[in-house]
C-alpha cells in the first residue's frame, strides 16, 4: 500500500473541514505559534510574520512557528 504524502493529508483535511480562525471564526490562512500558544488565524488576526509567508511556506524563529496554507484556488 502506497504511503501518503504530506501534501496529499492536507489536502485531504482541507477537503474534510476548513479550519476557521479560532478568534472570529472566518477561514484561517495559516498556523501561528508563540511558545506553547498555537492557533489558526485569518487574514485579520494573522502576525506580520505570517502575513510575510507566501502560500505554503513555513518558518521558525526560536520559540515561535508560522506556516500559510497553501492555496487550492486557481
Amino acid at each position: 500500500m502506497e504511503q501518503a504524502s504530506e501534501k496529499n493529508i492536507q489536502v485531504f483535511c482541507t477537503m474534510v473541514k476548513k479550519p476557521k480562525c479560532e478568534q472570529c471564526e472566518k477561514d484561517a490562512i495559516g498556523i501561528q505559534s508563540f511558545g506553547c500558544c498555537v492557533l489558526y488565524v485569518c487574514r485579520d488576526h494573522a502576525d506580520s510574520h505570517l502575513l510575510a509567508l507566501k502560500p505554503g511556506e513555513k518558518q521558525a524563529y526560536d520559540y515561535c512557528y508560522f506556516e500559510r496554507f497553501d492555496t487550492l484556488e486557481g
